[in-house]
């Protein structure tokens, strides 16, 4: 079969929205580089002055070695929630599809619940090798995986979107009994499900960046078979793209992207569900400029909140998940309201 362009209203060339692609990329790298540099100067006791810093050891290390690699751990995993959120919305045609929903986070719970009560009971080297981040990243793969086992692959979108609910209840009916059966893992598993960036160092910086990059990458070239996806499956087919190995990549790039960011900073609610939304609601492009800008807005939105939890209630802190459900929430509340007032599907 001959493998036929997509149309001209799929082509980036061809949109008017191409200049404000460009556009918002540059503007949502500044906005990323403005939080950064707010998040230097926030802590424990608000917005501190940093203008004595070279006199200052103790300050030094507290942003360079606290503050700069959180701040950046926040916006790579935002970034990644951002991306996965873009892909999960494309991939099942769905605008309330969000990261979690191939049982990566009741995947990654397990995980962590399984491993909290194996150090607690019986301490092993391996276990403390793997440590609640591997847990947590092996466990949101096993999620995924398997919800492949038992959707019987890729090829039918919604027998792997029922695979995923029904994975996510029954592990997370799992993680539960373990919690009940040790309740003295449930303020552990509390702090793990409302999610943080307050434990990310340099290392978890430089292995997120690794997999945004990745990720970013794999996405940009498959973001074809989304285009082909959007007009419907048989007209994909009739475009000759190849459905079954273009989606079970997303799938994987999906899986790596949710792993990774959970893996890192714990169940941190709707980026990957309202960044994408955001990015629709403000220009329309083809799924290459639309993963690269809700993976740029996942980036900027988790960081502001993240200097927000650091700043509302210091010294205190807010768990960053509370935030983003709260804003991301009451924004996808009030789009709602605004496209059903214009009489646009809500």
């Amino acid at each position: 079969m001959t493998r036929a362009p997509l149309p001209n209203s799929l082509t980036a060339d061809a949109l008017p929205g191409r200049s404000q692609v460009v556009h918002w990329t540059i503007a949502l790298v500044l906005t990323g580089l403005g939080l950064m540099a707010l998040g230097l100067c926030t802590g424990s006791n608000g917005f501190d002055s940093i203008q004595h810093l070279r006199d200052e050891l103790v300050a030094r290390q507290i942003v360079w070695d606290i503050r700069l690699p959180r701040s950046l751990g926040a916006w790579f995993a935002g970034a990644l929630l951002g991306l996965a959120g873009a892909i999960a919305q494309g991939l099942f045609r769905n605008p309330l599809a969000d990261p979690f929903l191939l049982g990566s986070a009741s995947g990654a719970s397990l995980g962590v619940a399984v491993v909290l009560v194996l150090v607690g009971t019986a301490p092993a080297s391996w276990v403390h090798s793997l440590g609640l981040s591997g847990a947590g990243f092996i466990g949101a793969l096993g999620g995924v995986g398997l919800t492949l086992v038992l959707a019987r692959g890729v090829q039918h979108s919604l027998r792997l979107l029922l695979a995923g609910v029904v994975v996510g209840v029954v592990l997370g009916a799992a993680k539960d009994l373990i919690a009940l059966a040790a309740p003295d893992i449930l303020q552990a598993m509390q702090a793990f499900s409302l999610g943080s960036t307050g434990f990310v160092g340099w290392p978890a910086c430089a292995l997120m960046a690794w997999a945004w990059a990745m990720c970013a990458a794999l996405a940009w070239l498959l973001a074809r078979a989304l285009d082909g996806l959007a007009l419907g499956e048989d007209t994909a087919i009739s475009l000759g793209l190849p459905l079954v190995p273009m989606r079970a990549a997303l799938v994987l790039v999906l899986a790596l992207a949710t792993g990774t960011a959970v893996a890192q900073t714990g169940l941190i609610a709707f980026v990957g569900l309202a960044a994408p939304h955001m990015v629709r609601a403000a220009v329309k492009t083809t799924h290459r400029g639309h993963l690269l800008l809700a993976s740029l807005c996942g980036g900027a939105v988790l960081l502001a909140a993240d200097i927000l939890a650091r700043w509302a209630m210091a010294p205190q802190e807010l768990p960053v998940g509370i935030l983003t459900a709260l804003l991301g929430g009451i924004y996808l509340l009030w789009l709602m309201h605004r496209r059903s007032a214009t009489g646009g599907l809500p």
